[in-house]
């Protein structure tokens, strides 16, 4: 009897492991020899296209020339440059004064604050003349300029391309940005400006490139992969992408690296592109470290015995704890089975 239990035991242990070795054997992915002799390289790169504008990378957004159209009405948070020649020898009036959030401008101890917003420039000329009047000075003149609007702060610093493609210019709403270069963004954005100012002007930049990424896929072998998802910059190669990750993982199989790129529609052939990461680390050899472009993968996979000691490991678990149970059991038996004899308990 236990000669038939352990044959049927080897017969049945033979029988997973040749499903585990068949099941992994299945699941090698086979890639070509040799990639396409045009696929950029680590001294072979080239210059990607202009950049395209996406959600959720970040703009910067500079003011060259924003000046507002008239009749311009004074608004608070504004700055004004404002100067009085006989103002008071000890407290003169010249220079940049700030209209607090209560539309009031303070200029000074000896003269209190006027109330500007809402005024045009001659309009807050006039109200600062008479309010100097009140407070003593004869026949003052004001000269008031704008130094800076509220509207320049909005349009000035990072903004990020919200989900529907758009970045928002504070006061003067928002621009649809996404598809577009830098150079046909300046343009949208200064041609929705022109409505409100006068000949606008801005800079646009990438602040950060969060749009165009690439992935590097870490197979644990059969214990799941692990993703990470990077920003290309346009200069990224295989060395330089596995670099950031702190090197391969404890499993990779240096023999068994390739970038997949995406195929530009479902009837072309997958691109994928052996990396021979020995030649590349160990040798200096640049022919596989393959420029990286937005949307590539690079595919790490592991030993193929790490994958049928994870599988083995799953599918006997089970069987060794029934097998367990069992031993207990028997051990259970032998050990009060005399006991029991020895009481007289049936």
């Amino acid at each position: 009897m236990v000669s038939c239990a352990l044959k049927r035991r080897t017969v049945a242990f033979g029988i997973l492991v040749a499903a585990c070795l068949g099941g992994v054997g299945c699941a090698h992915t086979r890639y070509p020899v040799a990639a396409p002799a045009d696929s950029p390289r680590e001294l072979a790169k080239f210059i990607l296209p202009e950049y395209m504008i996406e959600p959720p990378d970040i703009l910067q957004i500079d003011a060259l020339y924003l000046v507002p159209l008239p009749p311009y009405r004074v608004k608070s948070l504004d700055a004004l440059l404002i100067r009085v020649p006989k103002a008071l020898p000890d407290e003169p009036i010249a220079g940049i004064y700030a209209v607090d959030p209560d539309g009031t401008v303070n200029l000074g101890l000896s003269y209190g604050s006027v109330r500007l917003a809402g005024l045009t420039l001659p309009e807050a000329k006039t109200s600062i003349e008479k309010h100097l009047g009140t407070v003593g000075l004869k026949e003052p003149k004001a000269e008031v300029a704008v130094a800076e609007s509220r509207g320049l702060q909005q349009i000035r610093g990072p903004h990020l391309v919200r989900t529907d493609g758009t970045v928002s210019l504070g006061i003067y709403g928002s621009v649809q940005v996404t598809g577009l270069t830098l150079s046909e963004a300046k343009q949208v954005i200064e041609a929705h400006l022109s409505k409100y100012l006068q000949a606008p002007e801005v800079s646009v930049d990438v602040a950060a490139y969060n749009s165009k990424v690439y992935y590097v896929v870490y197979d644990g072998g059969g214990s799941g992969q692990q993703v990470y998802r990077l920003p290309i910059t346009g200069n990224d190669t295989v060395l330089d992408a596995v670099s950031q990750l702190n090197g391969l993982s404890p499993v990779s199989d240096t023999n068994r690296i390739w970038v997949a790129r995406p195929a530009c529609g479902s009837n072309q052939p997958d691109q994928v592109l052996p990396v021979d990461w020995m030649a590349v680390a160990a040798r200096g050899r640049a022919e596989t470290n393959y420029q990286l472009l937005p949307g590539d993968r690079i595919y790490v996979q592991a030993y193929p015995l790490v994958a049928v000691d994870t599988r083995l490991g799953r599918l006997l678990a089970p069987v060794e704890r029934v097998f367990g149970f069992m031993l207990l059991g028997q051990s259970t038996v032998r050990a009060f089975g005399p006991a029991a004899a020895g009481t007289g308990i049936p």
